[in-house]
């Protein structure tokens, strides 16, 4: 084997690793509290809404929002989905599943992040993080029918869980013919999964709970 593929190849491998780490991170030191753990996550010139930049204004965004939204929280992480554009920058899916102790009651959420991560000075941070919600509901309170976002003291509200991606609406607008199989598209290219899902979709507009 080529020596310089096998390091590449390494390198790969220890990438996908860190990233995935980074998810990980992510969720504990959110959930116990550790600003500063979670914004040293993120690139230290992480843009936070239009005009502020630095782990700072993200710190400090985080803590209000924490400290008047929540008592407290629990992310549990699932399927995580990495590709490469280059050696440095990465995009990523990651599943969660979450608990929300908020006032008089406890809300579970269902939701997705589509990560950008990049490699500064040979560490891996995350360049940004867009939240995309399903539903968010009272734990005894099955969140069947539209607007799935039901937050204590809030009207209810559509989630972008299935924003990102056409295939979701382009399901439903379509019906196959029951007496012909259906044609078949060839399968992504390697490392273009994800954005050939996406395809040209832009991202959506978040709304902040």
């Amino acid at each position: 084997m080529d020596q310089n593929t096998f390091a590449q190849r390494l390198d790969r491998l220890e990438s996908i690793e860190a990233i995935r780490q980074l998810a990980g991170k992510y969720s504990l030191s959110l959930d116990m509290r550790d600003l500063d753990a979670h914004v040293s996550l993120f690139a230290p010139d992480i843009r936070v809404g239009r005009e502020k930049v630095g782990r700072a204004h993200l710190k400090a965004w985080v803590d209000d929002t924490l400290r008047h939204q929540f008592t407290g929280t629990s992310h549990h992480l699932g399927q995580h989905i990495i590709e490469f554009v280059d050696a440095d920058n990465a995009v990523g899916v990651v599943y969660s599943k979450n608990e929300h102790e908020t006032g008089a009651e406890w809300v579970i959420m269902q939701m997705l992040y589509w990560d950008d991560y990049q490699r500064i000075d040979g560490q891996w941070y995350f360049r940004r993080r867009l939240p995309c919600y399903w539903y968010a509901t009272d734990l005894n309170k099955p969140p069947i029918g539209d607007m799935k976002m039901r937050w204590p003291g809030r009207e209810p509200y559509h989630g972008t869980f299935h924003d990102l991606f056409p295939s979701w609406k382009s399901f439903w607008a379509t019906s196959p013919e029951r007496d012909q199989l259906p044609e078949v598209a060839e399968p992504a290219p390697l490392e273009n999964f994800l954005r050939q899902m996406r395809g040209d979709t832009p991202a959506p507009k978040i709304r902040v709970r």
